[in-house]
């Protein structure tokens, strides 16, 4: 009986219990393998995403100041019925040891529309850029179809952008000091987070990708 679980092969029939330390060691195999995915990340989050205007490749496009722009954001029309999480790029304009802190709000409709939610503050260091999520204390009801607008606010620190482009997004547009512009979107995703899984369950999520 094997000790550490071995990624299948086609026609083995390697039956194990997993039990004790083989279904530990599975389940940490499994879980590596979907963090490299994407599927959950390091901090045994999963994101489900749902609405995006491009993945996770470097973004191409030019950038935007929030604070001079505003209001500024990009629609989106969910297929969920409620959102966790929203990842927007950003960056830092210049290095003058000033970081920065940045929350986003949820309106409906528009962007002069109700803000049904708000995101925790992420404080990001001088110099900083990349993708960064940004996260509802509760997930926020939505109605799948209708549509919502994202905004990034600044709360406080340095001038700080997030990127645009032509990624030709079917179901919003950028919004740049209040107007649509619909030749171009903000880089942003969106979706639910949910609970790493069990050990049992990531054992029946891999029951077909790897045997012991």
């Amino acid at each position: 009986m094997p000790d550490t679980c071995k990624p299948g092969r086609s026609g083995t029939t390697e039956p194990c219990s997993f039990t004790g330390t083989l279904a530990h060691s599975c389940a940490r195999v499994l879980t590596a393998s979907l963090i490299a995915s994407g599927i959950f990340t390091a901090s045994g989050q999963g994101f489900i995403y749902d609405q995006q205007s491009a993945d996770n490749n470097p973004p191409g496009g030019l950038t935007a100041v929030i604070q001079s722009n505003q209001p500024i954001g990009q629609s989106f029309t969910p297929t969920l019925s409620s959102v966790g999480f929203i990842s927007l790029w950003v960056g830092d304009t210049s290095l003058n040891a000033l970081g920065a802190t940045v929350f986003v709000d949820l309106h409906a409709d528009s962007i002069t529309g109700t803000v049904i939610g708000s995101t925790q503050p992420v404080s990001m260091p001088d110099g900083y850029t990349g993708f960064t999520d940004f996260l509802f204390t509760t997930p926020v009801a939505l109605t799948p179809g209708a549509s919502y607008v994202l905004q990034p606010i600044v709360q406080s620190g340095d001038q700080w952008v997030i990127v645009g482009y032509n990624y030709n997004y079917p179901g919003g547009t950028a919004i740049i000091r209040g107007v649509e512009n619909p030749m171009s979107d903000v880089w942003f995703r969106e979706g639910i987070i949910v609970p790493e899984p069990s050990v049992l369950s990531l054992i029946l999520i891999g029951k077909r990708q790897l045997r012991c």
